[in-house]
């Protein structure tokens, strides 16, 4: 992959393997003179900045709108801080030092700063001391780190919180890291935080050990890793327990590998087009030359949609820690999670939290997702699942709309389809499940069969196209995610139930043929029941367009509507129907209160979370075949032994616990007939 200092190399390698007619030929190694130049498109960066730019917008500010102070790490001729220092003209960086200078300006004139921040980046090999002293405001100044004391003025003892008239270059740039700044933005190579509990030999980096500080004592509200391993993920964790706002290196700077794995994939499509002699190699060139914007627009998508799905996992953290504690026991049993090298607590720190009613930090959030995202796809490539067709137009998607018009062919027939394929619905439905789902969906079936049932959901509802729309609305960042997690629960909601009544399986395309158009005739009803409701209308007075909140309104009450569909279709009667006799059984019987008892009840353990999955499970089969025994002319109620059933149901979920309701539901079970 390209970086600085080893950018050179791509083309070495490149040669190596067309001489020797490896298959990859000159796609062996990304970015090298026929690649993507990942400082000129200063990729990594912006990834990083996407990651900001959430961070903010969940504190009420726009980064392109609204000034912001930053401090941070590197300088104007470093791709990802020079990149990064550009993204927007309202940053006011007040303090920054690299391996030779110190720079200081407490208080910037934003636009003045941008501009000569920007002649700095074009000026081949510049530094801070390029800098021009008159943009700089009163008291600030470059100063070189060889230097044995600093002076400091008033403004800048100020700044920093420092009480002396000079200091140790060391201690300024300890004050830097730990300066009362919007922004702490790292750029430059070197760990310089850690965790209180961490020695400076944890933090493995020797040339820094008179900076480094410990994460508890950082004031910034927001911290930004374009860098890699600039605070150990102990540091992390304690930075993040002070309020502090950040995910992981591997996270925020993930656009630089995205690039490099697009670039290599589109040069293995090319290649066989070239085969065919569709293309000369002068051709492909400039078609991959042309493709650099749109690569940088699916790549900061990726970005864009991992930083939502931290929020939204981070949202409901309490009470989706028991679900974390089951994932991360599966993972760790299947060999792919060890807790001690990703950062997490392991399972007796875990019960400790879950006691004390606390959750999961955003970094270990942050750290647990892309290890389910590799379970999920290691499973999936294993499976037959990514031979599905309905898979192609994922597929397709993951390249620029030139191939996906001209080469699709040969996209189709890409010599790593099933690893791509794999690798978009790992990622795709991890991130609009979050984790925790995840572990409550596989707490009933394998990781293949809970994706397909997540990707088939989120297809019959058309939940890419409302998400998309939801977090783009024009409404506070709150507003968004609340909208975004009502339909990541219907998402949840709607793959239980397909769990519950898999039958033999059938392509996804069929299966959304049978399924979408009763689905389309519930979300109507649904919708003209709640769009006069209150819920409806405090989102449209938040800033969500009309038809979206109505939408987001209805959701809570499509959770079932694949199981109804599937009664309608066994019952040969329109969908209408079939919702009526759901309802009237569940309203009979208690249903609604005992999942929702169910929902809100506290489990320990991958037992405990396998127990509540196959509880929510029973109670779809037996709701399904009392309906069934409505359709055919039974009032339920009248059933023998309804009446222990509903008693039993009704104490059930007024004191809940998992056995009460584990006996009510096999109760509600024993009422229909299995044949219904």
């Amino acid at each position: 992959a390209a970086d600085k200092g080893t950018a050179t190399f791509s083309d070495i390698a490149n040669g190596i393997a067309v001489e020797r007619g490896f298959w990859l030929g000159d796609g062996f190694a990304s970015g090298g003179s026929q690649g993507y130049d990942h400082k000129v498109m200063g990729i990594t960066a912006r990834g990083a900045w996407v990651m900001i730019a959430r961070h903010f917008a969940e504190l009420g500010l726009d980064i392109q709108r609204d000034p912001f102070t930053c401090v941070g790490v590197g300088d104007m001729s470093g791709d990802v801080f020079g990149n990064g220092l550009l993204v927007s003209r309202q940053t006011r960086l007040l303090a920054a030092f690299d391996h030779r200078h110190i720079f200081l300006d407490p208080d910037p004139d934003a636009a003045a700063a941008y501009t000569e921040r920007a002649r700095l980046f074009a000026l081949p090999r510049s530094s801070w001391a390029d800098y021009d002293p008159a943009r700089i405001s009163r008291g600030g100044g470059v100063f070189s780190r060889q230097e044995k004391r600093i002076p400091l003025s008033p403004e800048v003892r100020t700044l920093l919180g420092l009480d002396t008239a000079q200091a140790e270059p060391a201690a300024v740039m300890q004050a830097i890291l730990r300066a009362p700044a919007d922004l702490l933005y790292f750029g430059g190579i070197g760990t310089y935080v850690k965790a209180t509990s961490e020695s400076q030999v944890d933090a493995g980096d020797r040339a820094n050990d008179a900076l480094r500080v410990n994460g508890g004592t950082l004031r910034a509200r927001v911290l930004g890793e374009g860098a890699n391993l600039a605070i150990t993920q102990a540091g992390r964790i304690e930075y993040a327990r002070t309020g502090g706002r950040l995910n992981t290196d591997a996270l925020d700077n993930s656009a630089g590998v995205s690039t490099s794995d697009h670039e290599v994939n589109i040069k293995i499509l090319l290649a066989d087009a070239e085969r065919e002699g569709v293309l000369t190699r002068r051709q492909r060139d400039d078609v991959l030359a042309a493709m650099t914007g749109e690569v940088a627009a699916l790549v900061l998508r990726d970005n864009a949609q991992q930083a939502l799905a931290v929020s939204l996992e981070e949202h409901d953290g309490v009470n989706d820690l028991p679900s974390h504690a089951a994932l991360m026991l599966r993972l760790e049993a299947e060999g792919v999670l060890d807790r001690a090298v990703a950062g997490l607590p392991d399972a007796a720190a875990l019960t400790a939290r879950i006691a004390a009613g606390e959750a999961l930090l955003r970094p270990e959030i942050a750290a647990l997702l892309p290890v389910a995202k590799l379970w999920l796809s290691d499973a999936i490539e294993a499976s037959g699942l990514p031979n599905d067709p309905a898979f192609t137009a994922a597929l397709l998607a993951y390249f620029p709309a030139e191939l996906r018009q001209g080469f699709a062919r040969f996209a189709e027939r890409h010599r790593l389809r099933r690893e791509l394929v794999a690798t978009i619905i790992a990622n795709t439905v991890a991130n609009r499940l979050g984790p925790a789902a995840l572990s409550r969906l596989a707490a009933e079936a394998g990781p293949v069969a809970v994706a397909r049932a997540a990707w088939l959901a989120g297809a019959v509802f058309d939940l890419e196209t409302t998400c998309d729309a939801a977090d783009a609305a024009p409404a506070p960042a709150a507003t968004r995610l609340d909208a975004l997690l009502a339909l990541r629960r219907l998402q949840e909601a709607a793959a239980r139930e397909l769990l519950a009544g898999a039958g033999p399986a059938q392509p996804l395309d069929a299966a959304i043929a049978t399924l979408r158009p009763g689905v389309i005739a519930l979300s109507r009803t649904a919708a003209q029941d709640v769009e006069d409701g209150a819920v409806a209308q405090g989102l449209r007075d938040a800033g969500l367009p009309e038809a979206l909140a109505v939408q987001v309104a209805a959701a809570p009450l499509l959770a079932a509507a694949p199981a109804i569909v599937r009664l309608a279709a066994q019952a040969a009667v329109p969908p209408a129907d079939a919702a009526a006799a759901w309802q009237q059984a569940g309203q009979a019987f208690g249903f609604d209160a005992l999942r929702a008892a169910a929902g809100a009840l506290a489990v320990r353990g991958a037992f405990g979370s396998r127990a509540k999955a196959a509880l929510l499970t029973d109670l779809t089969v037996a709701q399904t075949r009392l309906a069934r025994a409505a359709l055919a002319g039974t009032d339920p109620a009248t059933l023998p032994a309804a009446a222990d059933a509903i008693q039993a149901a009704q104490e059930a979920a007024a004191v809940p616990d998992l056995a009460g309701l584990g006996v009510a539901a096999r109760m509600l079970l024993a009422l229909g007939p299995v044949s219904l």
